[in-house]
């Protein structure tokens, strides 16, 4: 049986990772290429808020490994053209056995594509306003251990977010959701202490040229 230390898991290469992946091949590639990784792509950040709310009762992997299906369904996540999904789409979409099949998560996408073309209107690009609510250091946990991100699902930050964001119009982007958010796009390194993976996140996103407005 595998042992997890400290939230720590050793790989089959025998470097400790952060224990969520399982070393499941596709989810280890996930937790080393993916997560925590910083990101400036529009179409890749509202994919990303997207799937979050379809993973809402459910778990990353289930919606990770449906994650092709998913592009193919809405577009690439282009919002663009999501926001002009009708009801003869929707129709298609509660069809697609690829995917989720919750309405209430599929009309919430269509309906958050329109809400992204307009943040993208009013401040350049998703990515200019998603990182503007990077938290500061001083906000930071000293030390990032198991224990601390555990008993943290939400931070002040994504609880801002999240109810900016539902100002604004967004569905399904609870601060659970949106911490998830930006936990995987880079806004925070929640790698806990002793992952091979968390002083190379760090470094790039130290490198990261943020965007602004």
């Amino acid at each position: 049986m595998e042992t997890v230390r400290d939230g720590l898991l050793e790989g089959e290469d025998g470097r400790p990772r952060c224990f969520w992946h399982g070393n499941l091949p596709d989810y280890t590639h996930y937790h080393d290429t993916e997560w925590g990784r910083p990101v400036a792509n529009d179409q890749r950040l509202f994919e990303k808020i997207c799937l979050e709310g379809f993973q809402s009762g459910l778990s990353w992997l289930t919606i990770l490994r449906k994650r092709d299906n998913f592009r193919n369904a809405f577009a690439v996540f282009d919002f663009e053209k999501v926001a002009r999904f009708d009801d003869e789409d929707i129709a298609r979409l509660l069809s697609d056995a690829g995917i989720v099949r919750h309405r209430g998560k599929i009309v919430s996408t269509i309906n958050n594509a329109a809400r992204a073309i307009e943040m993208r209107d009013e401040f350049g690009s998703l990515a200019a306003y998603f990182w503007a609510h990077e938290p500061d250091a001083a906000s930071r946990p000293v030390r990032l251990d198991h224990a601390t991100l555990i008993a943290n699902p939400t931070t002040e930050t994504s609880k801002r977010l999240s109810k900016d964001l539902k100002k604004r119009g967004w569905t399904f982007v609870g601060p659970t959701t949106v911490y998830a958010f930006m936990q995987a796009m880079g806004l925070v390194n929640d790698h806990i202490e002793g992952c091979c993976m968390r002083d190379d996140v760090e470094r790039e996103r130290a490198a990261f040229t943020r965007p602004t407005t």
